[in-house]
């Protein structure tokens, strides 16, 4: 069963019938924290160019992309347009990223690097440069089956609702 979804900053009840009525109380302050710099507050506009310059420098292709469906699995998320090989001003990149944010305001956007040096071949660097304004986080389900073996999986609730309305 979902637990009920509150505003982000608010405490949240829950109980748990397994231990009677214990009620546990905690801070629900939900983010979502996939690729680099998660885990800090949002970058500015600046913070984001100073990281495509470094790309840049680096001779990385920059791309951006975008989704209502943050679930951690889900790697492959909607190109905003062809990925930027031969770049040499990360102007052009951030002015992609505000391109898609208008377009997509309340979606989750990230700029990717990808660094095409033989051997390496792959993302060197991605990072999430806009979120909505209300991210409403994830539920745990527990499925039991045989031999008493407990599974469990993450499920967005975003995808509670249809794709042209999540955000």
């Amino acid at each position: 069963m979902p637990r009920k979804r509150v505003p982000t900053g608010t405490t949240r009840e829950l109980a748990f019938p397994s231990r009677g009525n214990d009620i546990e109380h905690f801070e629900d302050d939900m983010r979502i924290t996939q690729g680099a710099f998660s885990f800090l507050p949002d970058l500015t506009d600046e913070e984001i160019r100073k990281q495509i310059d470094y790309g840049i420098g680096k001779g990385w292709a920059w791309s951006v992309e975008f989704t209502d469906d943050p679930h951690p699995r889900n790697t492959y998320w909607e190109m905003w347009c062809l990925p930027m090989f031969e770049i040499k001003d990360g102007a052009a990149v951030l002015y992609e990223i505000n391109a898609c944010r208008k377009a997509h305001p309340n979606h989750y956007i990230r700029a990717v690097a990808f660094d095409s040096t033989r051997g390496v071949e792959s993302v060197a660097l991605d990072f999430i440069v806009n979120r909505p304004s209300d991210e409403p986080g994830f539920g745990l389900v527990r499925q039991e089956s045989a031999s008493r073996t407990i599974r469990y999986t993450t499920r967005p609730y975003a995808t509670d609702k249809p794709a042209d309305r999540r955000y």
